[in-house]
């Protein structure tokens, strides 16, 4: 590790204990996404569906495996990350949020069975329409809200103890929070200027959603894009690979990232939120502006990984592979985002790319926090490896599916309604189903190692 390389500090006492609490939602949000698709094989079993009230649909487990694996894992780490950018621990506050958030990532996950069977596959946030749903949405989204807007009003600066640019790790943090507090402002100010469907016109429910979460969806994307800088950083520190960025432009670097954002002002004066120039305004500002802080950033990783490259502590080998496979993710997922031209599976394939990114590199980074938050490390030799495991089924998923782009098929259907009539078609989609069966594995194997070490306290508070 890099002398000056900054590892923010864990929080200690009732703060540690609400960080670590946001890291068990996290982990236990991506066991749900896995048991709604159990949920619905068993639906469909002769005999076996008798016996469960809710016959439910592949939409139907597809948006609830969407909210939880995407929604609940990325914004509930965020409240990981939130809890390094405080002061003090604010107890009922800080419990408040977490339970909040909690308990809305239950009811989304149970909202099929209370509710009427209606998904629709809009962008960002597919939603069930129906009302146990949206309670579930609201409660999680209200306790993350809280969890930012609480660490945004008490930050902490640097101690004494940590190098100067720790407080550039913080910023990170710290504007994309706000990010997400002005996504949300986004999604008011469209609600606002929106009348829903009757809902009895399923089209069109589906295309109010589609308006209503597609300005505030982008900009999210900054959210996750900020933290994932930071989680790349702290990778890097820990993987012996810091690159020679001092602190000031590490600032413009996350300033840079973040300043993309306020053109949504622009966009909601110049366009209706119902028109297709707003629809493309925002794509463009994703685009065109949500790469620039990765790109900046991974110039100076790229260099420094491979200057350390022959001297890599045993300890870092973790770190480092899942530093490399995010940026590696990352970077397909935008190259394929420019290849976009209609409406086929090039799109998931995209943001499989980065969402992927994003998740190994969360994936890579709970490893060493485990310790830091009070549990015993993880010691399997698996933990190193898993990364490269899960990201390598992705890649064949994610290759799979752009292939099957460029033959035209499209996206949100399965089945024979993919009409898959070609043989380069089927190998394309094969591919897509084998790779995304070792990404399974993968993302299964971690899921045992970190929770099975969640579930070890370590023997003393470190």
């Amino acid at each position: 590790m890099h002398a000056s390389a900054p590892l923010p500090m864990i929080p200690a006492g009732p703060a540690r204990s609400v960080t670590a609490g946001w890291l068990a939602l996290a982990l236990y949000s991506l066991v749900g996404a896995g048991l709604v698709v159990i949920l619905i094989i068993l639906a469909r079993t002769p005999v076996i569906h008798d016996l469960i009230p809710w016959t439910g649909s592949f939409k139907t487990a597809l948006v609830i495996h969407v909210d939880l694996s995407v929604l609940v894992w990325f914004l509930s780490f965020a409240g990981v990350l939130a809890g390094l950018t405080v002061t003090a621990a604010r107890p009922a506050l800080d419990r408040l949020a977490l339970g909040t958030a909690a308990a809305g990532a239950v009811v989304i996950t149970f909202s099929p069975f209370l509710g009427r069977d209606a998904p629709h596959i809009n962008n960002y946030v597919p939603i069930l329409d129906n009302a146990a749903f949206f309670t579930g949405v609201a409660l999680f989204m209200g306790g993350v809200l809280l969890r930012a807007f609480q660490a945004l009003r008490h930050r902490r600066p640097p101690a004494a103890t940590e190098p100067a640019a720790t407080g550039a790790l913080l910023f990170g943090i710290r504007t994309g929070l706000a990010i997400l507090l002005f996504a949300t402002v986004v999604w008011v100010v469209t609600w606002s200027s929106l009348t829903p469907g009757p809902a009895d016109d399923p089209a069109g429910r589906e295309e109010y959603f589609e308006v209503l979460y597609w300005g505030a969806g982008h900009i999210l994307q900054f959210t996750h894009t900020q933290l994932v800088m930071v989680v790349w950083l702290w990778l890097a520190a820990l993987g012996g690979a810091w690159p020679r960025l001092g602190p000031r432009w590490l600032w413009v670097i996350f300033l840079l990232g973040s300043l993309p954002v306020l053109l949504a002002f622009h966009i909601h004066v110049a366009h209706g939120v119902e028109t297709g120039a707003h629809r493309l305004a925002y794509t463009q500002l994703m685009r065109h502006g949500n790469g620039v802080g990765p790109l900046l950033l991974g110039l100076f990783l790229l260099p420094a990984l491979w200057r350390s490259r022959r001297q890599v502590a045993e300890d870092a080998r973790g770190p480092r592979l899942a530093l490399v496979l995010s940026l590696l993710l990352f970077g397909v997922g935008g190259v394929i985002g420019f290849l976009i031209n209609g409406i086929d599976v090039t799109i998931p394939s995209h943001y499989h790319g980065s969402i992927v990114a994003i998740t190994v590199a969360y994936m890579g980074l709970t490893y060493p926090l485990l310790p830091r938050l009070g549990y015993r490390p993880v010691a399997s030799r698996w933990s190193r490896w898993q990364p490269a495991l899960y990201a390598g089924g992705s890649l064949l998923h994610v290759a799979g599916l752009a292939l099957a782009g460029l033959y035209g098929v499209q996206r949100k259907t399965h089945g024979a309604a993919q009409e898959l009539t070609t043989l380069p078609e089927k190998l394309a989609m094969g591919l897509t189903g084998a790779g995304g069966l070792v990404a399974v594995a993968g993302g299964l194997l971690f899921l045992i190692l970190a929770i099975g070490a969640f579930r070890r306290p370590a023997v003393a508070d470190q």
